[in-house]
């Protein structure tokens, strides 16, 4: 195993950086926050021989993203550190900072209940395949009972091998175009990074982006409808007189089910008003 000494700090208890910094700050932070925030064990996410340093930074930077910061690297083509995984980084390299370099894949799970390998290809393995949202089920599952979970992701150009996939306790696969399975390290590193995250707390599937305003109410509409009947009604639009109280029923259910806000129902009011000046007084 190598690693290099860098010294850290958490809360003033000083740590001596290597491939276990984080899980030793992960520890101090557990003892010093309430139970409930700090008894999830997040997934350490394990790169296994990259070969781009871009690759790794970009990785990291998917991974603080989602809240992930736990990282380790096996056997690095260009070795460690490398530049070029900072610059990629931009604004993650407290994740490249902390992350654990070792020189093989056994030592860098060796504290790992359970391992979950990233692949596209079949490998004729008896191994259970599942989808990257039923990994991190599991691993949110197993992490607050305190175990402690890997997921393996392999080199860019063919991905693991099979003596590392052996390693692992299941398989993940994307569920992508058959005729092009290929996924960059990082746009993987993100797919389950997303996944960790979205479960993790409840996110409505659609909001409504109200900027500054609110929704109008029931009166605010229908005065706005009174206001359009009124103008119209002028205009001479109500015609003939046997369906005129269809045609207001059908504009008095279309403004109910707009849902439009005070600010919009106001801009209605003004648009109107502007209409009628410029018509009352000859306007072009």
């Amino acid at each position: 195993m190598v690693w290099r000494p860098v010294y850290q700090r958490f809360g003033g208890l000083a740590t001596l950086g290597g491939p276990l910094a984080s899980e030793v700050a992960l520890a101090y932070l557990a003892a010093r926050c309430p139970a409930k925030v700090c008894s999830m064990i997040p997934p350490v996410f394990v790169l296994v021989r990259p070969q781009m340093g871009e690759n790794i930074g970009a990785a990291a930077r998917a991974m603080l993203n989602f809240g992930l910061e736990r990282m380790r690297i096996v056997g690095p083509r260009d070795g460690w550190p490398n530049p070029k995984a900072v610059a990629m980084a931009s604004g993650a390299g407290r994740v490249l900072d902390r992350a654990g370099l070792f020189a093989d894949l056994p030592a860098s799970i060796a504290d790992c209940d359970f391992v979950f390998a990233t692949t596209a290809r079949g490998r004729e393995l008896v191994k259970e395949v599942v989808t990257p949202q039923r990994a991190m089920e599991m691993a949110r599952a197993m992490g607050a009972e305190g175990k402690r979970v890997g997921v393996l992701f392999g080199p860019e150009r063919a991905g693991l091998e099979n003596e590392d996939i052996v390693r692992a306790n299941a398989i993940v696969t994307v569920p992508v175009n058959p005729e092009f399975p290929s996924l960059n390290l990082g746009q993987c590193v993100l797919l389950l990074g997303y996944e960790w995250q979205r479960q993790g707390a409840p996110v409505p599937a659609s909001v409504m982006e109200l900027a500054r305003t609110d929704f109008a109410s029931r009166e605010d509409v229908d005065r706005l409808a009174d206001h359009f009947e009124e103008r119209l009604d002028a205009a001479g639009f109500f015609f003939p007189a046997t369906k005129v109280e269809g045609m207001k029923a059908n504009l008095r259910n279309m403004w109910g089910r707009l849902g439009l806000t005070r600010a919009e129902v106001r801009t209605f009011h003004g648009m109107l008003r502007q209409i009628a000046w410029k018509l009352k007084n000859g306007g072009e």
